[in-house]
């Protein structure tokens, strides 16, 4: 019994601690009611409604709290826009007495302030450097690093605007004093980005003189990031004092900095050598910077790793920057280098154990992760640096890891690139396909959202680009691309990131351009059709109709055509939600957008107007919104019965429309409608420009009926002669059994007979190729059969001189009246009656008739 009076204790105590914690709950809640502000402190706040903007400004500035002055600081711009001349008398002195004992927010407001008003151009340049720029350089050495670099933001945006005089005397010359080793760290490096930004203001001798000995010494600083920073500047300097001292004096202090012991350093050093490599000439490249590269390539593996992914993402600029400079030796070792940076950290993941890498840190894969992604953002430079005719040797076993790789950062990054691939490679671009249909089925939409920004042109150049290597390979890419792109809608609309369903849409109307019409219709349109109908979302059902009526514009046959706009019509213009039928009225303006006007008023015009009765007040909003656009297409006197109902519809809803929203857009639609003017048939002037472009869709229209009529002409035509050319075939089958037996026959009949000279065998091997020859011709089916050929030879009998004519006059015979039937049946009148044929006259038929019955059985 104890442990159930134990448990039952326990649960005491566990509901009197439950007590005691919500009356700690009510105790800490009162102190929150008490933190409101009191009647005295809301009176502190109050300021007196008649004062004005200025006078008021000033009054929260003197004797206001942090937050009202800090709100006043803020609206600096606007008082400045309102009344310059007093704000700067009487507002800016306050504030920079404030500023003195401001805190960290009002500080890092006024600098924003500051600089918004010199963008505005409130006032002159020279007295906005009289009136602000003594408050900047004074808060320019705050005690927090966030305010001061706000300071000097604003400083060097000022410095780009300011004369060369003012930035002479308020500027450099203090900086002199500002950047010596007695200063503060923070001051020194205050003076290394001015240094920069001044480098560009003056001319290279002013440079020469004043500037670059304070370079010198700030880049032996006894600090690393006073160096690392003014190495940092080097670049802008080096663009301010040309190529010349450039060689003399920044490359020699770079070298050293090169060299350096704090890493940061030498990773300045090193970008800042890649991005001034276009001022040095080729000797420098050779002899001074590829030595310090190649030395930076073989630490970054070896002891210094912090360079590494700097290394990654400068290779490609650095690479064409010393293409001029390379032996085939050091082309190949850099391009190994690439190679190994693109699969960095993926050794051990594909069966790669190297020695030389540990075990991986979880910072380590960061860095491997960076290394790579860098190493994706390079590629298009590395193809420029072997020459594209070189890409499937050489770079397409890493193009495809890339695009495999296991990280998305690294896929994406390929996938953003991928037009640019697909551009330098030009003829050769089919060799990527599949890598295109592994990024549209990536697991990641991020990926996908990144490679449809260009989807269009990657697929006009996957199915134009290939040409001159025929059009074998353009055919094959289409049956992997086709699932591919269904692929990848299905998985954008069912994500929730609709927005990027929408971008694959609006950019799946370019299909029409890359494949064919049918493959569309059976793909892609009617599942467009069925977004609109079940999508929640409207910019994709928007997007999906746009796209729908693109498939429509180009779709080549008449019947698809028509049973997709009936399809419009019953399923959203007559749908039973009223969503539907705005959408149709949606589908309707791209329709008007896309197509002519008369196409649109033979299918569309009346569904349109039969929306006036619909039920729902929305639907009937949204009409009448349309109707201008709608009246816009009709033209006289063509359409005059269209402008009838047109108007019939606009009188119902004036006289039977009840709801007022509804009535004051039908009140406000009747005036512009009556102030519309409708073109005619003929052109006008006012409307030249939309009746050309109208005639141009409307000539299209009727290519397309054109050429659809011509395709059917075609196919009844290959039908046809497919059926003579079976025909023949079957014909030349029967005849070619009908000529082996025929010889089989004669051979059998004459093997006993000694008789006939050379001459004869020579005569009857010349009529029997005759006789096959002749029958490729088309025959008549009745006398395709064999045993029908004697029996109408038979007409024409032997006497009994027949038989000692041997076997050539035999031959002669039978292979003269087989010809004489067929050509009689196939219509060929070209053989003359006189023909050898008809050798034997009827007498002769009739004298030896009674030896008749006796040749028969002879040649059976």
């Amino acid at each position: 019994m104890r442990p159930v009076i134990s448990k039952m204790d326990f649960s005491h105590s566990s509901l009197f601690g439950y007590i005691e914690d919500l009356q700690e709950l009510t105790i800490i809640e009162r102190p929150v009611r008490r933190s409101l502000k009191t009647p005295e402190e809301i009176e502190r706040l109050t300021v007196d409604e008649e004062l004005s903007d200025i006078e008021r400004a000033v009054y929260l500035l003197s004797s206001g709290q942090d937050i009202q002055g800090t709100s006043v600081v803020a609206n600096l711009p606007v008082l400045m826009r309102q009344n310059p001349a007093e704000t700067l008398r009487r507002v800016l002195p306050k504030i920079r007495e404030v500023l003195h004992v401001a805190g960290v927010e009002m500080q890092l407001t006024a600098a924003v302030s500051f600089l918004t008003v010199l963008q505005e151009e409130s006032v002159s340049i020279h007295t906005y450097s009289h009136s602000f720029l003594h408050i900047i350089l004074q808060n320019l050495e705050h005690r927090d690093a966030g305010v001061s670099n706000a300071w000097l933001e604003t400083l060097l945006a000022v410095i780009e605007a300011l004369p060369k005089e003012i930035v002479r005397h308020e500027i450099l010359n203090p900086l002199v004093s500002k950047a010596q080793l007695s200063q503060t760290l923070q001051s020194r490096l205050v003076s290394c980005k001015i240094m920069g930004k001044v480098a560009n203001k003056f001319e290279a001798h002013i440079i020469k003189r004043e500037v670059l000995p304070l370079v010198k010494s700030l880049c032996q600083d006894v600090e690393y990031e006073v160096r690392t920073c003014m190495c940092r500047q080097l670049e802008h300097v080096a663009r301010g004092i040309g190529a010349e001292l450039t060689k003399t004096v920044v490359l020699p202090e770079l070298v050293e900095l090169a060299r350096d012991e704090g890493s940061s350093v030498r990773l300045a050093a090193f970008e800042t050598l890649v991005n001034l490599l276009d001022m040095f000439d080729a000797d420098d490249r050779s002899q001074t910077v590829l030595p310090l590269v190649k030395s930076f390539c073989e630490k970054s593996f070896k002891a210094d790793e912090s360079i590494l992914v700097s290394l990654s993402f400068h290779l490609g600029k650095l690479c064409n920057g010393l293409y001029g400079i390379f032996t085939p030796e050091q082309h190949l070792r850099f391009l190994e280098f690439y190679k190994k940076l693109s699969t960095l950290g993926l050794q051990q993941e594909n069966g790669h154990n190297d020695n030389q890498l540990h075990l991986q840190t979880l910072e380590q894969e960061k860095k491997y992760i960076s290394v790579r992604k860098n190493c994706a953002y390079n590629f298009p430079a590395m193809i420029v640096f072997v020459d594209p005719k070189n890409f499937h040797l050489e770079l397409y076993s890493i193009f495809f890891c890339l695009c495999h790789d296991p990280e998305v950062p690294v896929r994406y990054t390929m996938a953003i690139s991928f037009f640019e691939v697909a551009k330098l490679l030009n003829s050769d671009v089919y060799t990527i396909h599949k890598e295109l249909v592994t990024l549209l089925q990536d697991e990641s939409l991020e990926v996908l959202d990144a490679l449809v920004g260009h989807l269009p042109e990657i697929l006009e150049l996957m199915t134009n680009g290939g040409e001159n290597n025929g059009s074998e390979n353009k055919l094959l890419s289409i049956p992997d691309l086709i699932p591919a792109l269904t692929t990848a809608e299905q998985r954008a609309a069912t994500s929730l990131k609709w927005r990027t369903h929408e971008k694959l849409l609006q950019k799946y109307a370019c299909l029409p351009h890359i494949i064919s019409s049918d493959q569309i219709y059976y793909r892609f349109l009617h599942r467009m059709l069925t977004i609109i109908l079940t999508n929640n979302v409207l910019p994709v059902q928007k997007a999906a109709a746009r796209t729908l009526c693109v498939y429509l514009r180009y779709n080549r046959k008449q019947e698809q055509r028509h049973e997709v706009i009936q399809k419009l019509i019953e399923q959203l213009g007559q749908g039973k939600s009223y969503w539907n039928r705005l959408r149709f009225l949606d589908t309707c303006e791209f329709i008007m957008e896309l197509f002519s006007k008369s196409f649109f008023c033979k299918y569309f015009f009346l569904p349109v107007l039969e929306l006036t009765h619909d039920p729902v007040a929305n639907v009937r909003m949204k009409l009448c919104c349309l109707l201008p656009k709608v009246k816009s297409t009709l033209k006289i006197p063509t359409d005059k019965h269209l402008l009838q109902q047109l108007e019939l519809c606009i009188r119902k809803l004036l006289c039977q429309e009840k709801d007022k929203d509804v009535l004051s857009i039908v009140k406000r639609t009747v005036l512009e409608l009556d102030r519309m003017e409708i073109s005619v048939d003929a052109f006008q002037k006012r409307f030249y420009g939309n009746d050309l472009l109208d005639q141009e869709k409307e000539r299209q229209e009727h290519l397309l009926l054109e050429m659809e009529q011509l395709e059917k002409e075609k196919q009844k035509n290959e039908g046809r002669s497919t059926n003579i050319n079976d025909k023949m075939l079957e014909k030349k089958r029967r005849d070619s059994k009908t000529s082996s037996v025929l010889a089989k026959s004669i051979n059998l009949s004459f093997s006993g007979s000694s008789s006939g000279t050379s001459a004869g065998k020579e005569e009857k091997k010349s009529k029997l190729v005759r006789s096959q020859s002749f029958s490729t011709q088309v025959l008549h089916p009745k006398y395709s059969n064999i045993d029908k050929c004697p029996n109408k030879s038979s007409a024409t009998g032997y006497t009994s001189s027949v038989s000692g004519m041997g076997k050539s006059c035999m031959l002669s015979f039978c292979d003269d009246s087989f010809r004489a039937h067929s050509a009689g049946n196939g219509g060929n009148a070209a053989f003359p009656s006189s023909s050898p044929r008809n050798l034997f006259n009827s007498a002769d038929q009739k004298n030896n008739g009674n030896k008749e019955s006796q040749s028969r059985r002879m040649s059976m």
